[in-house]
Protein backbone atom coordinates (compact mmCIF):
# COMPACT_ATOMS: atom_id res chain seq x y z
CA UNK A 1 0.00 0.00 0.00
CA UNK A 2 1.13 3.24 -0.86
CA UNK A 3 1.28 5.76 1.76
CA UNK A 4 4.38 14.87 -0.58
CA UNK A 5 23.29 34.04 0.69
CA UNK A 6 23.02 36.68 3.58
CA UNK A 7 26.01 36.15 4.66
CA UNK A 8 28.02 36.20 0.83
CA UNK A 9 25.74 39.75 0.37
CA UNK A 10 26.84 40.88 4.00
CA UNK A 11 30.80 39.64 3.13
CA UNK A 12 30.78 41.42 -0.44
CA UNK A 13 29.25 44.75 1.51
CA UNK A 14 31.94 44.52 4.61
CA UNK A 15 34.45 44.41 2.01
CA UNK A 16 33.32 46.85 -0.21
CA UNK A 17 33.02 49.30 2.76
CA UNK A 18 36.38 48.69 3.70
CA UNK A 19 37.96 49.46 0.23
CA UNK A 20 35.48 52.50 0.13
CA UNK A 21 37.39 53.42 3.70
CA UNK A 22 40.52 52.72 2.18
CA UNK A 23 40.57 54.82 -0.69
CA UNK A 24 38.95 57.91 1.47
CA UNK A 25 41.97 57.56 3.30
CA UNK A 26 43.76 57.81 0.61
CA UNK A 27 41.84 60.94 -0.66
CA UNK A 28 39.61 59.15 -2.79
CA UNK A 29 35.75 59.92 -3.61
CA UNK A 30 32.84 58.39 -1.93
CA UNK A 31 31.90 56.38 -5.12
CA UNK A 32 32.36 52.85 -4.05
CA UNK A 33 30.36 53.39 -0.63
CA UNK A 34 27.49 54.15 -3.14
CA UNK A 35 28.26 51.56 -4.89
CA UNK A 36 28.14 49.30 -2.30
CA UNK A 37 25.20 50.77 -0.50
CA UNK A 38 23.64 50.02 -3.92
CA UNK A 39 24.34 46.92 -4.23
CA UNK A 40 23.54 45.55 -1.07
CA UNK A 41 20.33 47.27 -1.55
CA UNK A 42 19.62 45.16 -5.03
CA UNK A 43 20.54 41.99 -3.44
CA UNK A 44 17.94 42.51 -0.97
CA UNK A 45 15.62 43.26 -3.12
CA UNK A 46 15.98 40.30 -4.94
CA UNK A 47 16.28 37.94 -1.94
CA UNK A 48 12.62 40.07 -0.61
CA UNK A 49 11.19 38.88 -4.37
CA UNK A 50 12.49 35.54 -3.96
CA UNK A 51 10.60 35.08 -0.53
CA UNK A 52 7.54 35.92 -1.43
CA UNK A 53 7.56 34.12 -4.67
CA UNK A 54 8.48 30.84 -2.13
CA UNK A 55 5.23 32.09 -0.26
CA UNK A 56 3.25 32.27 -2.75
CA UNK A 57 4.23 28.78 -3.72
CA UNK A 58 3.05 27.59 -0.53
CA UNK A 59 -0.09 28.87 -0.20
CA UNK A 60 -2.84 26.19 0.60
CA UNK A 61 -4.73 27.13 -2.77
CA UNK A 62 -1.66 26.99 -4.89
CA UNK A 63 -1.54 23.43 -4.37
CA UNK A 64 -5.11 22.54 -5.29
CA UNK A 65 -6.29 21.70 -8.69
CA UNK A 66 -9.19 20.68 -10.32
CA UNK A 67 -12.46 22.78 -11.94
CA UNK A 68 -14.43 22.91 -8.40
CA UNK A 69 -12.14 24.74 -6.85
CA UNK A 70 -13.21 28.34 -8.16
CA UNK A 71 -16.19 27.16 -6.30
CA UNK A 72 -14.87 27.28 -3.27
CA UNK A 73 -15.12 30.82 -1.14
CA UNK A 74 -11.85 32.84 -1.53
CA UNK A 75 -11.94 34.05 2.21
CA UNK A 76 -12.83 33.09 5.64
CA UNK A 77 -13.46 29.89 7.46
CA UNK A 78 -14.68 28.19 3.90
CA UNK A 79 -11.75 29.16 1.88
CA UNK A 80 -8.54 26.87 1.38
CA UNK A 81 -6.64 29.29 3.82
CA UNK A 82 -9.68 28.67 6.17
CA UNK A 83 -9.92 25.02 5.98
CA UNK A 84 -5.83 24.53 6.17
CA UNK A 85 -5.99 25.61 9.58
CA UNK A 86 -9.03 23.82 11.39
CA UNK A 87 -9.01 19.79 11.60
CA UNK A 88 -10.54 17.82 8.80
CA UNK A 89 -14.86 17.66 9.81
CA UNK A 90 -14.92 21.71 10.86
CA UNK A 91 -12.50 22.45 7.81
CA UNK A 92 -15.05 20.64 6.04
CA UNK A 93 -18.41 22.40 8.05
CA UNK A 94 -17.33 25.49 6.54
CA UNK A 95 -17.38 25.02 2.71
CA UNK A 96 -20.64 25.50 1.05
CA UNK A 97 -19.53 22.16 -1.23
CA UNK A 98 -19.64 20.01 1.24
CA UNK A 99 -22.88 20.82 2.71
CA UNK A 100 -24.67 17.29 3.05
CA UNK A 101 -21.62 15.33 3.14
CA UNK A 102 -21.18 17.30 6.26
CA UNK A 103 -24.95 16.30 7.63
CA UNK A 104 -23.98 12.74 7.10
CA UNK A 105 -20.87 13.01 9.24
CA UNK A 106 -22.73 14.70 11.69
CA UNK A 107 -25.10 12.18 11.79
CA UNK A 108 -22.91 9.36 11.79
CA UNK A 109 -20.92 11.18 14.94
CA UNK A 110 -17.77 11.14 12.72
CA UNK A 111 -17.06 14.45 13.65
CA UNK A 112 -14.78 13.91 17.03
CA UNK A 113 -12.91 10.85 15.13
CA UNK A 114 -12.31 12.42 12.24
CA UNK A 115 -11.08 15.87 13.64
CA UNK A 116 -8.70 13.45 16.19
CA UNK A 117 -6.76 11.63 13.77
CA UNK A 118 -3.54 12.15 12.86
CA UNK A 119 -3.15 11.74 9.02
CA UNK A 120 -6.28 11.47 6.64
CA UNK A 121 -7.00 11.50 3.26
CA UNK A 122 -10.38 12.18 2.62
CA UNK A 123 -12.57 11.64 -0.86
CA UNK A 124 -15.33 14.48 0.12
CA UNK A 125 -18.12 13.57 -2.00
CA UNK A 126 -19.86 17.44 -2.78
CA UNK A 127 -23.59 18.31 -2.61
CA UNK A 128 -24.42 17.04 -6.12
CA UNK A 129 -23.76 13.60 -5.62
CA UNK A 130 -26.02 12.81 -2.67
CA UNK A 131 -28.14 14.32 -4.53
CA UNK A 132 -28.03 11.65 -7.36
CA UNK A 133 -29.05 9.38 -4.52
CA UNK A 134 -32.60 8.77 -4.67
CA UNK A 135 -33.93 10.89 -1.77
CA UNK A 136 -36.07 8.05 -0.12
CA UNK A 137 -32.97 6.04 0.31
CA UNK A 138 -30.84 8.87 0.97
CA UNK A 139 -33.05 9.59 3.83
CA UNK A 140 -33.35 5.93 4.87
CA UNK A 141 -29.45 5.99 4.83
CA UNK A 142 -28.85 8.88 6.92
CA UNK A 143 -31.10 7.16 9.87
CA UNK A 144 -29.04 4.35 9.92
CA UNK A 145 -25.85 4.87 12.00
CA UNK A 146 -24.05 1.74 11.27
CA UNK A 147 -24.48 1.70 7.44
CA UNK A 148 -23.73 5.51 7.10
CA UNK A 149 -20.80 5.30 9.01
CA UNK A 150 -19.91 2.32 7.21
CA UNK A 151 -20.43 4.01 3.99
CA UNK A 152 -18.63 7.16 4.97
CA UNK A 153 -15.55 5.68 6.01
CA UNK A 154 -15.37 4.31 2.92
CA UNK A 155 -14.28 7.47 1.86
CA UNK A 156 -11.40 7.61 4.18
CA UNK A 157 -7.83 6.50 4.24
CA UNK A 158 -5.54 6.38 7.84
CA UNK A 159 -3.08 8.37 5.27
CA UNK A 160 -2.43 11.19 3.63
CA UNK A 161 -1.89 10.79 0.12
CA UNK A 162 -0.17 13.51 -2.35
CA UNK A 163 -1.68 13.81 -5.99
CA UNK A 164 1.27 11.61 -7.35
CA UNK A 165 0.76 9.06 -4.93
CA UNK A 166 -3.00 8.33 -5.77
CA UNK A 167 -2.63 4.92 -8.37
CA UNK A 168 -2.98 2.10 -6.22
CA UNK A 169 -4.77 0.17 -3.10
CA UNK A 170 -5.62 1.61 0.04
CA UNK A 171 -7.26 0.43 2.76
CA UNK A 172 -10.08 2.29 4.11
CA UNK A 173 -11.05 3.29 8.03
CA UNK A 174 -14.40 0.83 7.05
CA UNK A 175 -11.73 -1.90 6.97
CA UNK A 176 -12.30 -2.58 3.22
CA UNK A 177 -10.04 -1.57 -0.32
CA UNK A 178 -10.17 1.68 -2.35
CA UNK A 179 -8.54 1.46 -5.48
CA UNK A 180 -7.31 4.29 -7.39
CA UNK A 181 -6.60 4.02 -10.91
CA UNK A 182 -4.35 6.90 -12.95
CA UNK A 183 -2.73 10.00 -10.32
CA UNK A 184 -3.63 13.38 -9.97
CA UNK A 185 -6.49 14.78 -12.19
CA UNK A 186 -6.56 11.59 -14.32
CA UNK A 187 -7.38 9.70 -11.17
CA UNK A 188 -10.74 7.73 -11.28
CA UNK A 189 -11.33 6.38 -7.90
CA UNK A 190 -13.01 3.24 -6.40
CA UNK A 191 -15.63 1.22 -9.15
CA UNK A 192 -17.74 4.07 -8.60
CA UNK A 193 -15.40 5.60 -10.89
CA UNK A 194 -15.82 8.55 -8.90
CA UNK A 195 -13.36 11.90 -10.35
CA UNK A 196 -11.59 14.56 -8.49
CA UNK A 197 -13.94 17.84 -8.77
CA UNK A 198 -10.99 19.70 -6.34
CA UNK A 199 -7.90 18.21 -4.84
CA UNK A 200 -5.14 17.91 -2.84
CA UNK A 201 -7.10 20.43 -0.40
CA UNK A 202 -5.18 20.80 2.79
CA UNK A 203 -6.61 20.38 6.44
CA UNK A 204 -5.12 20.65 9.69
CA UNK A 205 -4.84 16.62 10.06
CA UNK A 206 -5.89 16.03 6.46
CA UNK A 207 -5.22 16.22 2.38
CA UNK A 208 -8.92 16.66 0.88
CA UNK A 209 -10.17 15.36 -2.47
CA UNK A 210 -13.52 16.76 -3.31
CA UNK A 211 -15.13 14.12 -5.97
CA UNK A 212 -18.48 13.45 -7.47
CA UNK A 213 -19.64 10.22 -6.17
CA UNK A 214 -20.83 9.08 -3.16
CA UNK A 215 -18.78 5.55 -3.20
CA UNK A 216 -20.53 2.50 -1.51
CA UNK A 217 -18.51 -0.33 -0.29
CA UNK A 218 -19.32 -3.72 -0.80
CA UNK A 219 -21.70 -4.91 2.34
Amino acid sequence: MKTKTLTRTGGLAALALTLSLGLAACGGDDEPTSSANEDTSSSDAGMSDDAGSSDDAMAPAAQTYGDACGEVPTSGDGSFDGMATAPVASAASANPLLATLVKAVTAADLVEPLNSAPALTVFAPYNGAFDEIDPADLKALLKDKKTLSTVLTHHVVPEQISPDQLSGEFETLAGDKLVINGSGEAATIDDEKATVLCGNIPTANATVYVIDKVMMPNM
